[in-house]
């Protein structure tokens, strides 16, 4: 698990050394063992490692025989042993146990279609000497993060934003359409970012840079194939089968081991499945507020499956004082409160472990959000016509907002298209024109978020609703919220966060579930529920999906009131905020009136992020965390490598 930043002179001018430099320095925190660097006249790789592989082999920059082909890579493949295998048979001879070489070398075989072969997570850069071109791409669902921006002589890609920040002369400005997207999402949706000028590699992409641009190409895209003619058992089986082969690949690694555990049965799936191969310690989090803890589940789900257990918990204060310096960890903002919290059970865990296994990812995969129960829920509306539909919605949006059932008959009456943006609808368009300001709103800049999510739905015409709904979600939600704060807050404490249930052979199989046996028995994800139930508590098998609960809407009113009025007042954000409305929210919030929580925490984060990155009030730098440079202390050889 490493941080790699890349640069390509457009006008094939000498790269400066100081700015490659710069640009990797400043993700010390993704690699604290060690640093590489290649300058090749016009083009310069950087790379920071955080060793996992072959620990004293894995330097990079890595080349092949020839020294024409050199490679910068973040991530770990896991089926690199049977590459090899395969590359060695046809001559290629490899000078380290590294598997990002492995990545270098299937290259040399098999060109731009190198990524289709791996299983894994990653994000790499390939500088072909004799093509006189840099390759690279993203991982199949976007586990580890790949960024680009342009200049006027450079083109520039790196594993996180703020080394793109340190190009020389580089404007950092506000991606209005990006922020109207932020309001709706609690993030900026692929492939935008809130910088203007900066771009992701989407998931399951390739990027070539050549001849003074950059093209970006799919190489792979999800695809659900539901097959009826299986019993339920077959599923069962399957899963836990294929669950297992997963958890095991998971394990590569040449240091210690752990995994997150919360209450639910994604986590604690995993920590079951990993304890029957070895010992597992463990790791939660919780707040120190009554009915926003799941410490105490964990704790008895730890000692049911016999883990060594640790956990911590985060008071407001806390939360508070270090929150500005983990928003700068995730170059943007992400208006979910969680995040920090997850940042927080990362911290306890790098005191122990280099490497944490996680359960992201199974709701997507398995159909495990609640929301994915309202198709069922609304079928009634389903044999209607058109015609009839609308004329519901239109008697129904007439009715007082305390009417009980107004929202039911609107949203039968709308297609899923219509209704579902993904787990997080913030602001509905109508509250926007609130919150933001007048001009802006209607600027040539504003978009719908249907804009967003349209052509991922023209992409599922053929599903049904609830494979429609998990798969816009792994095409939003699972990327740019789930993915990304797990990623930065993991790597925020040089910690390597591995996630065994995002993994395309095990996608491969959930994609020919069908729905009526995710939805099922009154629950979401039943085939999962059912395969994993000889690893959990019974009480562990129908609890509802919490994940690391935050008592923002509580915070909001006592110990958070008095820093989110003055940071609404202090943000330099007037051009695009009514900050009057927003201030109107928060006290509305006060007085219990109204539970604006989510909406005014979407707002304050996007002004802190502000503050930090637009108008620069704080000074972070180049940082690894306490627990991370003590273990950097006791293993100095690393320091060595290179």
């Amino acid at each position: 698990m490493c941080g790699i930043a890349s640069l390509y002179n457009k006008q094939q001018a000498p790269v400066r050394p100081d700015v490659i430099e710069a640009m990797t320095n400043i993700i010390l925190h993704r690699g604290p063992d060690d640093d590489g660097f290649l300058i090749d006249n016009h083009i310069a790789l950087g790379f920071r490692r955080l060793s996992i592989i072959d620990l004293e082999g894995g330097h990079q920059p890595l080349a092949n025989e020839t020294k024409e082909i050199w490679i910068v890579g973040n991530g770990e493949i896991y089926n690199y042993k049977e590459l090899q295998d395969w590359l060695k048979q046809r001559g290629h001879v490899f000078e380290t146990g590294s598997d990002i070489e492995t990545i270098l070398h299937l290259y040399e075989e098999v060109g731009f279609d190198a990524p289709k072969h791996l299983r894994g997570m990653f994000g790499f850069t390939i500088w072909d000497g004799r093509k006189q071109l840099l390759f690279g791409a993203r991982d199949h669902f976007g586990i580890k993060p790949l960024y680009y921006t342009e200049t006027g002589d450079s083109i520039a890609v790196a594993s996180e934003i703020k080394s793109l920040l340190e190009l020389p002369g580089f404007q950092r400005e506000v991606n209005e359409t990006a922020f109207y997207h932020y309001l709706t999402f609690q993030y900026v949706p692929d492939p935008q970012t809130m910088y203007k000028g900066i771009y992701r590699i989407p998931p399951a992409h390739s990027f070539v840079v050549k001849d003074d641009a950059i093209t970006v190409t799919p190489y792979w895209e999800v695809s659900f194939a539901p097959d009826e003619s299986k019993p339920f058992s077959y599923y069962v089986e399957g899963t836990r089968e294929i669950l297992m082969e997963s958890v095991d690949k998971h394990r590569m690694s040449d240091v210690p081991r752990g995994a997150f555990l919360s209450s639910g049965v994604d986590s604690s799936s995993i920590v079951g499945m990993l304890k029957t191969f070895e010992p597992v310690k463990t790791f939660s989090v919780g707040s120190d507020i009554p009915g926003y803890s799941e410490l105490e589940y964990a704790r008895r789900t730890a000692q049911y499956l016999g883990t060594e257990h640790h956990e911590v918990t985060i008071s407001a204060k806390r939360y508070m004082q270090e929150l500005p310096r983990l928003i700068w960890h995730q170059d943007e903002p992400v208006a979910d409160p969680s995040a920090i919290l997850l940042y927080f059970v990362a911290e306890l865990a790098s005191e122990h472990v280099t490497v944490v296994l996680s359960g992201e990812g199974a709701d997507e995969f398995f159909g495990g959000y609640n929301i994915y129960r309202e198709p069922q829920s609304l079928r009634m509306f389903a044999p209607l016509p058109r015609w009839m539909k609308g004329t519901i919605r239109s008697l129904a949006e007439k009715l007082p907002d305390n009417v009980k059932g107004k929202n039911f008959l609107i949203r039968g009456s709308k297609t899923v298209e219509e209704r579902f943006f993904g787990n997080a609808l913030i602001f509905s368009e109508e509250l926007k024109q609130q919150v933001v300001t007048e001009d802006i709103f209607h600027s040539a800049k504003y978009q719908s978020p249907w804009e967003v999510t349209d052509g991922i739905y023209q992409r599922a015409t053929h599903y049904d609703d609830v494979t429609k709904m998990q798969f816009l979600d792994i095409h939003t939600w699972l990327r740019g919220n789930i993915l990304m704060k797990a990623d930065k807050m993991t790597m925020a404490n040089s910690l390597e966060l591995r996630v065994p249930f995002i993994d395309p052979k095990v996608f491969e199989f959930a994609a020919t579930i069908p729905t009526k046996y995710k939805i099922a028995a009154g629950t979401t994800k039943h085939v999962l529920r059912e395969a994993m139930k000889e690893f959990l508590p019974p009480e562990i098998k129908t609890r509802p999906k919490l994940g690391f609960p935050v008592p923002t809407r509580h915070w909001l009113k006592q110990e958070f009131y008095q820093w989110a009025k003055e940071l609404i007042f202090e943000s330099k954000v007037d051009h695009l905020i009514n900050k009057a409305y927003v201030l109107y929210m928060l006290d509305e919030h006060r007085e219990g009136h109204a539970d604006y929580s989510r909406k005014i925490w979407t707002i304050l984060v996007f002004m802190l992020w502000h503050q930090i990155f637009i108008e620069q009030r704080y000074d972070f730098g180049p940082y690894v965390s306490p627990a991370v440079a003590l273990r950097r202390k006791n293993t100095k050889t690393l320091q060595q490598i290179g």
